[in-house]
C-alpha cells in the first residue's frame, strides 16, 4: 500500500488512489494540558480553537511547513494514518513533501513523525515538484517550468527540468502571516481585537491583493480593545488590501528574484508556458493579475490548486521502486528511510 501525505502547516492530506483524498483536515490539535490526553484532532479540534477552557489547548503543530512540536505532530499522524490505514498487516509506503529549503534535522524529524507509525518506507519530495506532478506539468524532460506553491506556512517557488530543480526560493511569510497582519491591522485601526479563525474567514470571503472591490466587505466580531466588551464592526476589501500588501510584495518580489537568476534558455520556454500556481492562497482574489502586471508572463491557476501537492506526491509514487533501487538518475523523490 502506498500513501501519498501532504503534512501541511494548515491542512493534512493523504491520498491512498489517484481520484480522491482520504483526509482532508485541518491540522490541528487539542489536548488536556493536565495529562496530555488528546480530546480532537482535524475539524473537530478547528472547531474549539479560540472556545476552550483553560486546561484545554489547540495548537497548530506544525510552522512554516516543519515540525514546531514533535510530540504532537507524532499524534496527528498517527490519528490520519490508523483511518487510512484499516489493517497492519500490510506495513504502507509513505510519499510525503517538504519544503524546498529546510534544514537536515528539519527533515529527519518530518521522517521521524511518520515512522512513529510503523511503516515499511519514507520517501520525500519538494513540495514545488509534488506541486508541479499535481498540476499536470512534466518536469521530467529538459524543459523549463515554473511553479508557485502558495500554501498557509510558506511560498515554495521553483524552476524545474529533468526531474530538479533550477532555481527555488521559499520564504515563510505566506497564508497564516496574512492573517496576523489582518488581526493586527484590525486592531491598531478599529480598536477591535479578533481571533485567527475570524481573520481567515475574513481573509477567504474579500481579501484581494490587486484591485481590491470597494463594495466588497465583511462583518468583524470581537472583543472592544479599550472597554473589554464584545462588538462587531464591518470592513471593507480596501482596508485588507492594505493590512496585506507588505505580504504580497514580499511574494511578488520572490517570484522576481527566482526569474532574475533563472538561465536564459529556461526563461524562453516559461514565457511560453507561463507560470503554474497551486496551493490555496493561489485562490485569493488578484494573485494571478498582481504577478502577470509585474512579470509580464501569463499566469495559470491550477485545477483544486489546494489538493495539488497531495495529488503529486501520489503520482510520485511510481517512482518509488527506482529510488529503492537506485536503477535510475533522473528520479524526482530525495532520499529513502
Amino acid at each position: 500500500m502506498d500513501i501519498a501525505l501532504d503534512l501541511g502547516t494548515a491542512n493534512a492530506r493523504l491520498r491512498i488512489n489517484d481520484s480522491e483524498n482520504a483526509i482532508d483536515q485541518p491540522s490541528v490539535i487539542a489536548y488536556n494540558k493536565d495529562n496530555n490526553e488528546i480530546l480532537a484532532v482535524g475539524e473537530e479540534a478547528y472547531a474549539m480553537l479560540g472556545k476552550t477552557s483553560a486546561k484545554i489547548n489547540v495548537v497548530f503543530p506544525l510552522e512554516g511547513g516543519v515540525i514546531a512540536e514533535s510530540g504532537l505532530v507524532e499524534e496527528l499522524v498517527n490519528i490520519f494514518m490508523a483511518e487510512v490505514c484499516t489493517s497492519r498487516v500490510v506495513m504502507p509506503r509513505v510519499v510525503a513533501c517538504i519544503p524546498g529549503e529546510i534544514t537536515e534535522v528539519e527533515k529527519r524529524a518530518i521522517v521521524g513523525a511518520i515512522s512513529s507509525f510503523g511503516v515499511r518506507r519514507v520517501l520525500l519530495i519538494e513540495t514545488a515538484k509534488a506541486a508541479a506532478f499535481g498540476s499536470g506539468r512534466d518536469i521530467m524532460t529538459p524543459h523549463g517550468t515554473m511553479i508557485v506553491d502558495m500554501g498557509a506556512g510558506t511560498i515554495d517557488i521553483a524552476v524545474m527540468s529533468l526531474g530538479g530543480m533550477s532555481v527555488s526560493k521559499t520564504i515563510k511569510t505566506a497564508g497564516n502571516a496574512m492573517d496576523e497582519e489582518i488581526i493586527k491591522y484590525v486592531r491598531r485601526k478599529h480598536g477591535l481585537i479578533i481571533g485567527k479563525a475570524m481573520a481567515r474567514s475574513c481573509k477567504e470571503a474579500i481579501a484581494s491583493v490587486c484591485d481590491p472591490d470597494e463594495n466588497a466587505s465583511f462583518r468583524l466580531k470581537g472583543r472592544d480593545s479599550l472597554r473589554g466588551l464584545p462588538r462587531a464592526m464591518v470592513i471593507n476589501a480596501v482596508d485588507i488590501s492594505e493590512a496585506i500588501s507588505d505580504i504580497s510584495n514580499t511574494i511578488l518580489n520572490a517570484v522576481v528574484d527566482v526569474l532574475e537568476d533563472t538561465p536564459p534558455e529556461l526563461l524562453g520556454d516559461i514565457q511560453m508556458d507561463g507560470i503554474m500556481l497551486t496551493g490555496g492562497l493561489a485562490q485569493l482574489s488578484g494573485m494571478k493579475q498582481l504577478l502577470e502586471n509585474e512579470t509580464g508572463i501569463t499566469v495559470h491557476i491550477a485545477r483544486d490548486p489546494a489538493d495539488c501537492v497531495v495529488a503529486g506526491c501520489f503520482k510520485a509514487t511510481r517512482f518509488i521502486e527506482e529510488a529503492e533501487s537506485q536503477r535510475a538518475n533522473l528520479n524526482p523523490l530525495m532520499t529513502v528511510y
